[in-house]
């Protein structure tokens, strides 16, 4: 009986810092695409980068193609929308995912471009908690990707499906 007590006992307490410990991590959002290279192995590499540094990764979406937005290329971009929990701030967050876009070989950002161009590896916060922030370096919620374009949106509502099945 005092076995069985003691069992439940520490099942309850488990449960409770479990409970605790997810509560102080920050629920984020993020979006992948590449267009340069073996776009799969840069995903799956970025991925991997993301996990190790950031947080476990807890559902991604499929795969998705699409043609350039905002610029011409012939190169066409796979895509893919994640979701994870995370102990960093959203601006470093923003600093280990530019680490990982220059060390995959992104040259550039679009920040210091002025425009968009092909990429080994693009990584977008697109949502970070339920925070609405602008500032000159990050935008959370990124509404280009939640409103206007398309691939994004079909993403996104991948990951939504694909969250509910795993309920």
């Amino acid at each position: 009986m005092a076995t069985i007590f003691a069992k439940t006992f520490l099942i309850k307490i488990f449960i409770i810092l479990k409970y605790i410990y997810y509560m102080s991590l920050h629920y984020v959002v993020l979006l992948l695409g590449s267009n340069l290279g073996d776009t799969d192995f840069n995903l799956k590499n970025a991925m991997a980068k993301i996990e190790n540094r950031i947080g476990k990764i807890n559902f991604f979406s499929e795969i998705l193609e699409s043609t350039a937005v905002e610029f011409v290329s012939k190169n066409i971009f796979r895509n893919i929308a994640l979701d994870l929990f995370t102990k960093y701030s959203p601006f470093s967050v923003l600093k280990i995912v530019k680490e990982i876009e220059k060390e995959m070989g992104r040259l550039c950002d679009s920040s210091v471009t002025g425009g968009y161009t092909d990429r080994v590896i693009d990584i977008d916060i697109v949502t970070f908690n339920n925070i609405n922030f602008i500032s000159r370096k990050l935008e959370i919620p990124h509404k280009k990707h939640l409103y206007e374009r398309e691939f994004s949106v079909r993403l996104l509502e991948g990951l939504k499906e694909n969250f509910k099945t795993q309920i």
